[in-house]
């Protein structure tokens, strides 16, 4: 480009299907609005494609008349209000500490931090608010996760020798069966939630997509291990999938959180810890820990989200409690746990057909169970319930666990 009464682009050869527009635009943004650059240049389509471009740029051109420099046409540029950038804005800064809190619906799925042209579409997702899902550990939880991420075909040792009496490995199948049914609702609840998030706040979205794959893993060990001896999969009681129902159909994010995350996943912890205790084969112990440190990880998000959800909603110990007197007295007339579940987790602890072994299950499952209500306290108690409450809302939670 050379300096006379008005600015100069030649651009040789080079047609916009081959990128001239890049050199025109260049040009343009050093000149102020309404100067004039003159274009020269060979391609026969020259002129037409630079008016369509100028037009959707908000700049005017006009074609000129053959001269010694070979100028095709001048273009004036057009005001900064038309230009179709000029009330674009950031959204928000790409780190976390650049989060808005209430990003624009027309934002769209652009990235955090992008400039983003105005007038797009608004995106369907109703979790607009940053105080309705964030946690200030999602990010690093996200980042732990994504690293602890595990094959199951070779995570665990599926080769192992497992040679258990027919009661004993009935009893493993029925509670492999337990556990898939309720990880299949706890992979649902996280996907469901994923499409309502503005993805602003995409550690949120990054650590629930993260989740939803271990329970998807999750669901194949306890399937695997169910059939690894050839037999079928066990019972799935009414009560059960009542229970679990009433988690699929919560729509506030919040709620959906405690519900799973801090009581039903919390309680499986102690679950998934008891399993590996009793294990009688090394393939169950294997598939109950790696299950486990998943499911920590989903427990202390619920945890995070909700004790900076207590900061800034007063009113969320009355909607906790309300969504936990609320399931109860849906399922107050259901059967409870599956007795099928009950037994075999009473065998797998006994190991034997024997009086005595009976009575040592029977008291380990006692002790399970109590265990499961220390932890849901001790997990409301940390979120601001008194403990006199806390022990009261434990109690109401499902004879399902989940």
């Amino acid at each position: 480009m050379t300096g006379t009464a008005r600015s100069l682009l030649d651009l040789g050869d080079l047609g916009f299907e081959q990128g001239a527009h890049l050199l025109v635009q260049r040009a343009l943004e050093t000149l102020p609005p309404g100067a004039e650059l003159a274009v020269a240049g060979l391609d026969p389509a020259l002129v037409v494609h630079l008016e369509a471009w100028c037009r959707g740029k908000g700049h005017r051109a006009l074609r000129a008349e053959e001269n010694d420099e070979g100028v095709r046409a001048t273009v004036t540029r057009g005001r900064t209000d038309l230009d179709r950038w000029a009330r674009a804005e950031r959204a928000g800064r790409p780190e976390p500490g650049g989060i808005v809190a209430s990003p624009d619906p027309s934002w769209g799925l652009a990235a955090r931090g992008a400039l983003v042209e105005p007038g797009g579409p608004p995106l369907n997702a109703d979790l607009v608010e940053r105080d309705l899902v964030w946690a200030e550990l999602a990010p690093s939880l996200y980042a732990h996760a994504a690293s602890a991420q595990w094959d199951p075909a070779t995570a665990i040792g599926w080769d192992a020798e497992v040679a258990l009496a027919p009661e004993i490995e009935r009893a493993v199948v029925q509670i492999m069966t337990f556990l898939v049914e309720n990880e299949q609702a706890a992979l649902v609840v996280p996907a469901r939630l994923l499409a309502r998030i503005h993805p602003h706040f995409r550690e949120v979205l990054q650590l629930l997509a993260v989740q939803a794959a271990d329970e998807a893993r999750h669901v194949e060990i306890f399937t695997r291990r169910a059939l690894l001896s050839g037999g079928e999969m066990g019972t799935s009681s009414v009560s059960g999938r009542e229970s679990l129902a009433t988690l699929l159909t919560e729509p506030d994010f919040s709620l959906a959180s405690f519900l799973l995350s801090v009581l039903g996943e919390g309680s499986f912890l102690n679950l998934l810890t008891f399993i590996d205790r009793n294990a009688p084969d090394p393939v169950t112990r294997q598939v109950a820990r790696m299950a486990r440190q998943d499911e920590a990880r989903h427990v202390a998000f619920g945890v995070a989200h909700l004790q900076h959800q207590g900061k800034v909603d007063p009113t969320l110990l009355g909607r906790l409690r309300g969504a936990v007197e609320q399931r109860h007295q849906t399922l107050v007339s259901s059967a409870g746990l599956n007795q099928d579940v009950f037994d075999a987790l009473v065998l797998l602890a006994a190991g034997e057909w024997s009086p005595s072994g009976i009575r040592r299950g029977y008291a380990a499952v006692q002790e399970l169970q109590e265990e499961m209500d220390q932890g849901r306290q001790h997990r409301l108690v940390r979120l601001g319930f008194p403990a006199d409450e806390a022990a009261e809302l434990s109690a109401l939670h499902t004879r399902n666990f989940m």
